[in-house]
């Protein structure tokens, strides 16, 4: 889907590399990156070059043969190095939970093989890795359409947070999905991207994709957001996630928490869309899910130039935790998940499910 929507590719396995898009930087330049070691594609997922909850499930899990090829290289005994890479690899970003599930998927299916020879051991790997990015497209797709339904059948006023398109994942997105998914089905969309400090995935990705694929974006400041919701009354809010806990608390891109307070305080239902990949069932709630702190730079020094006297301190939480109660849906590949999520969520995504219910 991501190619019918005019996309450049945003990762690709090349065979013997994998090629990412330089997320860094667009909207400005359409450059890629080859990634040919393990200690190119952390640096590549610490640096946002890659980025997005899914798409960070699918470039670990073609690390993961980066990870045995090096392995083999290895003097040492190639079990514990591959161990090693893989965990490095699982722990390039902690918050993203698809990263370390995906990891986890294409080392897991090394046991079965250990008695064939490097090369069918490494086809093995690569089916798993392959296997994931078709899924993510996939489900991509259904997430979409599912959370279309919520939207209005004519014209519809969203308003969006962060990046949760093609960019973010292996196929068409999550949040934005679903606008793709309307906008195919005829409904006219004017969509207020948050422009998300302080890297500004909004202004920088989002608007650069919806604006590509033809629909109306209005790019805001963050701090604009209650002022749009109450002049303008946006239909919904629907952004992504980057991990959701068992009761439906859901970690995201920071400001989000304050964008669902807004939103239930004009009565404009807010969304999370995301695959099932990004639920992590061994978390009770939101309380538990690790927060990266990224570098003080983000802020002190935006592209270089300094707006933060070098004697203040600087906190720079990359994601927040919205609480269960504010959430409207959660919108999944397998339908949209309503309050009480708890039970809704064991019900849909529990036992037997590719979640993360360890």
């Amino acid at each position: 889907m991501s190619d019918a929507l005019g996309f450049p590719p945003t990762l690709e396995w090349c065979g013997t590399h994998l090629r990412l898009l330089d997320q860094t930087k667009l909207p400005g330049e359409e450059t890629y990156l080859e990634i040919r070691s393990v200690a190119d594609l952390c640096d590549a997922i610490r640096r946002l070059v890659v980025r997005g909850a899914p798409a960070l499930g699918c470039a670990g899990a073609y690390g993961v043969i980066l990870c045995y090829r090096e392995a083999c290289r290895c003097r040492g005994l190639p079990s514990d190095t591959f161990a090693y890479l893989t965990g490095m690899l699982a722990d390039a970003r902690p918050t993203a939970v698809n990263l370390r599930w995906a990891v986890e998927r294409v080392r897991g299916v090394l046991e079965p093989f250990n008695a064939h020879p490097a090369e069918t051991r490494e086809s093995a790997l690569e089916a798993e890795a392959r296997a994931i990015h078709e899924e993510d497209k996939a489900m991509c797709a259904a997430i979409g359409r599912h959370g279309a339904e919520l939207l209005p059948k004519d014209r519809a006023t969203l308003m969006t947070h962060c990046n949760a398109g093609a960019l973010a994942t292996g196929g068409s997105g999550t949040a934005l999905a679903v606008m793709y998914a309307a906008q195919a089905a005829g409904v006219k969309l004017h969509v207020y991207a948050d422009e998300t400090r302080p890297l500004l995935q909004g202004a920088r990705l989002t608007a650069w994709e919806l604006s590509r694929a033809g629909i109306d974006v209005t790019v805001i400041c963050d701090n604009m957001a209650a002022s749009v919701m109450r002049e303008r009354k946006p239909d919904a809010v629907v952004v992504g996630a980057d991990r959701i806990a068992a009761n439906g608390d859901a970690a995201n891109k920071i400001g989000t928490y304050g964008l669902a307070i807004l939103a239930k305080h004009h009565g404009v239902p807010f969304y999370i869309a995301a695959p099932s990949s990004t639920f992590d069932l061994s978390l009770s709630s939101g309380a538990e899910i690790p927060i990266e702190q990224r570098a003080r730079d983000e802020i002190a020094k935006p592209y270089g130039r300094a707006s933060v006297p070098e004697g203040a301190q600087v906190y720079n939480p990359a994601f927040d935790v919205t609480p269960a109660e504010l959430i409207a849906g959660l919108i999944t590949e397998r339908g949209v998940l309503m309050p009480p999520y708890e039970p809704s969520i064991r019900a849909v995504l529990g036992a037997g499910s590719k979640s993360n219910p360890k």
